[in-house]
């Protein structure tokens, strides 16, 4: 995977210098670290759309949910020209394969949410969406998205990233000859990825694809893609991934040695009081598994979601 994966940017966060006051807004984790493994694809709509370096800067105004585009100093509404732009530059966006998007945080034109809006009342709503953004995100309402404020969040930094990696894979299945073979393939390897984002989603899932002989195939996966992204849009919990961590053990159960099994047990607890973070008994899991030859195993995804470099399950 790796290189293969696109993600759109907004151009500041990777250190160019096109913010109104002629600044850039460079974030390290996305331009230095998640750079190494995706390929980023910076757009910069205020550039883009031909406001200029350095600029008069701009606010939303008006109403949240339909707010327009205003020049702070001199009251110049702007809204017709980046909605013009905007609507050109998503379907451009379409012929680059996005997987996924960061957007800057509190922008009028990028942030994703709580951006503020000045209204007539004195003090303005934090209730308002970059008018780019809230395109971006109505054209591709399946693509991830985020902001990189949000990705100082290290448990929503992982779930961002494991839903861009997972996407990916199911991309590709969509991509070959449909079938209920590729469609089992593709489910088997992520089933405990699922759970560990909704039991009940997993729940429902498995029944949908139990049940799957003798349906339409069109229909099939397109029920599927709708509750895997429904699934990993719930972020995964402490909770969550002790639920797998048993799972995983019982497959053990005749296996283990008793020390090895008292081993296991007792880096999990460590794991639920958080002395030690989900990586510790993951690659526990791991050893057991090639050590035992657990074929079923192997092709989870859970055990190796995304690239171990991005040390996404090193946090306690």
């Amino acid at each position: 995977m790796g290189n293969n994966i696109r993600i759109g940017v907004s151009t500041c966060l990777l250190g160019e210098v096109v913010r109104y006051d002629g600044a850039d807004a460079m974030d390290p984790y996305v331009s230095s670290v998640l750079g190494q493994f995706v390929e980023l694809v910076p757009v910069c709509p205020e550039v883009e759309a031909g406001f200029g370096i350095p600029r008069e800067p701009v606010q939303l105004e008006g109403d949240a949910d339909s707010p327009h585009m205003v020049t702070v100093n001199t009251g110049k509404d702007l809204t017709s020209k980046m909605l013009s732009w905007t609507r050109r530059r998503v379907r451009e966006l379409e012929k680059e394969g996005l997987w996924g998007f960061i957007f800057k945080s509190k922008s009028p034109s990028c942030g994703i949410e709580r951006v503020k809006v000045h209204t007539e009342r004195q003090t303005p709503v934090k209730k308002g969406r970059g008018l780019f953004a809230r395109a971006f995100m109505e054209h591709f309402p399946l693509i991830p998205v985020e902001e990189e404020s949000r990705l100082h969040d290290l448990r929503i930094r992982e779930n961002f990233i494991e839903r861009i990696f997972t996407l990916e894979r199911w991309r590709r299945t969509v991509a070959k000859r449909k079938s209920l073979g590729s469609l089992i393939e593709f489910h088997t390897a992520q089933e405990l990825l699922i759970l560990s984002h909704s039991l009940p989603l997993y729940r429902e899932i498995g029944k949908l694809v139990a049940a799957a002989r003798g349906r339409k195939l069109s229909e099939l996966y397109a029920g599927y893609q709708e509750l895997l992204v429904k699934a990993l849009r719930m972020n995964t919990t402490t909770r969550k991934h002790l639920n797998v961590l048993q799972h995983v053990l019982s497959k053990f159960k005749k296996k283990l040695t008793t020390e090895e099994k008292q081993e296991l047990l007792e880096t999990i607890e460590k794991y639920r009081k958080g002395d030690v973070p989900l990586l510790v008994p993951v690659t526990l899991l791991n050893h057991y598994t090639r050590k035992y030859e657990q074929s079923h195993l192997y092709r989870q995804l859970y055990l190796n979601p995304h690239p171990v470099e991005l040390k996404l399950r090193n946090h306690a």
